[in-house]
């Protein structure tokens, strides 16, 4: 493949944006940083994307009301503008506005009075949007040369924005941020193309979507660019989620309302301060933290929700995965990210847990990622999938039965450090989990040695329940070259005897040289 289509492939993965506009915006962007840290300065850029998103919006609902004023509209009853969805933008917030105050030296309080009105006169967005704007360490010549910057995004007609341009921007800006931070960039942010995979395997067409630990809404997003994708209709899903961090949580609300997605995310501890308690979900898709130490699981032990198993206090895991069937319908489809210690840990108890979920019946599929596909972690992960309802009348009945896929070998290098997933290889993962599942129009299902097995419950016994799926897929078939074994066997005997003694030669060489140096024997 040659460099530029990879770049091409990259940017429809990557950041779910093409790399032309959106890259050449993030350096413009990212040259006005300075020395200011990545993790505050992504809350200078990310809130104007989110204010010109809305007053864009707004804009244009405001002039198609000026235009029919005559039949009695009102340009400036808030009402108008909440009946349509779209957020009422006071005269003080629109963006006409601060344009026009860019140069001024006060335009950081400007920026932060029209932030504290948004969220006064829009109730969904109180304690969401950043009000720092006027603080003594950000450059207010700088700020106001990011207001000119992000003016030129969208050009504010309807057009444009269905078109999806600023939540491009606002996607791709996430990731680079993500990259910037590093490892504590991880924690709001999953890559776009691994939760790609997740959601065009559960298909999450119709229902409730869930998760529990949700970052920036990466699942969300995916979830209803999938259902537009096939022609779905948007407002089939209901999303409900949370986030612990307040921070992050805030990035949520931003992403999805920027997108018009109306969800139901709540702030705080998953865990100990659950928002959701009785929900029962169609689709759960999440990227919980890997071996999280610090939950607090001590002061949960009696729990409902460990049914097979209490987890350990010193690792996560297993908590959430116990989470996530807990809140599981009974046709629910869950799939997530885990550390790959996950499929084999067998210290405190994990081992017994993963056993009583396995014999459960609760194991769809597992899926063995590359390395280097996080900004958080360099190390290998993995997908668990989990369907409640292995019988389900949809599709074939696939009770007793695992599908291991070992993608490890996919993806390419976007850089240095990251690796990422292109279109073929999560529709080739995808392709494989609907073939086997008996999907319509999937095709037939056949085991690939090296790639893709599925396995009885039985032999899940006979590997001590491991569920890694190197163990079950075995080695990929060797290329045939046509050549008769003999031969070959005649061949290769030859050069090994000529290596031998090249290697002699060497040796003697070398002795002789030593030899001559005063260090013979």
């Amino acid at each position: 493949m040659a460099n530029a289509s990879k770049k091409d492939q990259r940017g429809a993965n990557g950041s779910g944006a093409n790399l032309g506009f959106e890259a050449k915006l993030w350096a413009a962007a990212d040259a006005l940083r300075n020395n200011m840290d990545a993790a505050e300065y992504k809350h200078v850029v990310l809130g104007l994307i989110f204010l010109k998103y809305i007053s864009d919006a707004f804009e244009d609902k405001h002039d198609d009301l000026v235009a029919h004023k005559k039949q009695g509209a009102d340009p400036e009853d808030p009402d108008e503008y909440r009946a349509a969805g779209i957020f009422w933008v006071p005269p003080e917030a629109r963006w006409k506005y601060l344009k026009s105050m860019a140069p001024q030296s006060t335009i950081g309080e400007l920026v932060d009075n029209a932030m504290t009105a948004i969220e006064r006169d829009n109730p969904t967005l109180k304690g969401v949007l950043p009000k720092d704007y006027a603080r003594p360490g950000l450059d207010k010549q700088r700020l106001g040369q990011i207001i000119n910057l992000v003016s030129d995004i969208a050009l504010g007609s309807a057009a444009d924005r269905s078109k999806d341009t600023l939540g491009r921007v606002y996607e791709y800006f996430l990731a680079r941020f993500a990259s910037a931070e590093g490892k504590s960039g991880g924690q709001f942010y999953t890559p776009s193309h691994v939760v790609r995979v997740l959601v065009e395997m559960l298909a999450p067409y119709k229902g409730r979507v869930y998760d529990p630990c949700c970052g920036s809404g990466g699942m969300f997003i995916q979830s209803e660019k999938f259902i537009e994708a096939h022609a779905g209709k948007l407002g089939d899903i209901s999303i409900y989620g949370q986030e612990s961090n307040y921070t992050t949580w805030r990035l949520a609300k931003m992403n999805l309302a920027i997108r018009g997605i109306d969800a139901q995310i709540g702030h705080g501890d998953t865990f100990h301060a659950h928002k959701h308690p009785d929900l029962k979900a169609d689709y759960v898709l999440a990227n919980p933290p890997f071996n999280d130490s610090d939950w607090r699981g001590e002061l949960l032990k009696d729990d409902k929700r460990w049914v097979y198993g209490v987890p350990p206090a010193g690792n996560a895991n297993f908590a959430w995965v116990q989470h996530f069937i807990h809140h599981l319908a009974p046709t629910g489809l869950a799939g997530f990210v885990l550390a790959n210690g996950s499929m084999s840990a067998n210290q405190s108890g994990e081992g017994e847990i993963r056993k009583a979920i396995i014999e459960a019946d609760l194991v769809d599929c597992m899926v063995a990622l590359p390395g280097q596909l996080f900004y958080s972690t360099q190390i290998p992960v993995c997908l668990w999938f989990l369907a409640r309802n292995k019988r389900n009348g949809r599709f074939r009945d696939r009770r007793g039965e695992t599908l291991f896929i070992d993608a490890r070998k996919l993806g390419t290098m976007a850089d240095r450090t990251h690796r990422e997933l292109l279109d073929a290889d999560i529709a080739r993962i995808a392709g494989i989990y609907h073939a086997w599942r008996g999907d319509k129009d999937a095709g037939v299902y056949a085991d690939m040695a090296g790639f893709c097995k599925r396995a009885t419950l039985e032999e899940i016994r006979k590997h001590g329940h491991v569920i890694t799926p190197g163990r079950y897929v075995g080695a990929e078939a060797a290329e045939d070259d046509g050549e008769q074994f003999e031969e070959k066997m005649r061949r290769l005997s030859a050069t090994l005897r000529e290596q031998q003694g090249e290697a002699a030669k060497l040796d003697h060489s070398i002795a002789a040289t030593l030899k001559e140096l005063g260090y013979g024997g």
